[in-house]
């Protein structure tokens, strides 16, 4: 039997495996998690919450924001700008009322620093919150409110928000420039917009 060395890459863990798409959280079920949140005084959540269904960012570049991108002094933004990691290219993203108070009241507990991360990790060996960190934190929140967390995740945080302005503007060039995807074809897949539109006629069509 032979093991991988150092200086061999492993597969991915997908590798020849189908992996379902994560759903999308909708209106209700923000609120829910919100709400439980909010009641609960968990701060740090409810601003990692808010702002992973705002900026609709994947979870490497959501977890290694500073407070200087989204904040300026103990003010947070209302519109923010990042490189991502996976494409190297801008993309902007707004920060609504809701999430620009839940920053703010972050960094005011945490007495953050424009250079310092923005959800620093609660590990030593780790300068800020990790994906797999941050993918736990998400499954919890579906637990809470009785979702199957085999059926969310954090990609559903980046799916959330385009999803809802697709459905009320139709307007895929919009939800490709929210999602920093330079191909429409990327956007189409990702939202998966043929299979549900489909479905959404037939169930409008009287047979």
């Amino acid at each position: 039997m032979e093991f991988p060395t150092a200086s061999t890459p492993r597969p991915p863990w997908n590798k020849d495996k189908r992996v379902r798409q994560k759903r999308p959280f909708r209106l209700k079920e923000i609120w829910a998690i919100r709400v439980r949140l909010q009641l609960s005084c968990r701060t740090r959540e409810l601003a990692l919450f808010n702002l992973g269904i705002d900026s609709k960012l994947r979870a490497c570049d959501l977890v290694k924001l500073r407070v200087r991108d989204v904040a300026t002094g103990d003010r947070a933004a209302a519109r923010a700008s990042v490189i991502q990691q996976k494409t190297g290219r801008p993309v902007q993203f707004e920060l609504t009322d809701p999430t620009r108070e839940a920053v703010a009241n972050w960094m005011k507990v945490t007495h953050l620093r424009a250079e310092d991360f923005l959800f620093p990790s609660r590990v030593s060996t780790s300068p800020h919150l990790g994906t797999r960190q941050y993918a736990r934190i998400v499954d919890g929140w579906v637990e809470e409110i009785g979702l199957d967390p085999a059926a969310y995740g954090t990609h559903s945080m980046r799916r959330t928000k385009a999803s809802l302005v697709y459905r009320r503007t139709k307007n895929l060039r919009a939800v490709q420039l929210l999602l920093g995807h330079t191909k429409l074809e990327s956007t189409v897949r990702y939202l998966g917009i043929e299979v549900e539109d489909a479905l959404e006629m037939a169930e409008q069509t009287d047979a």
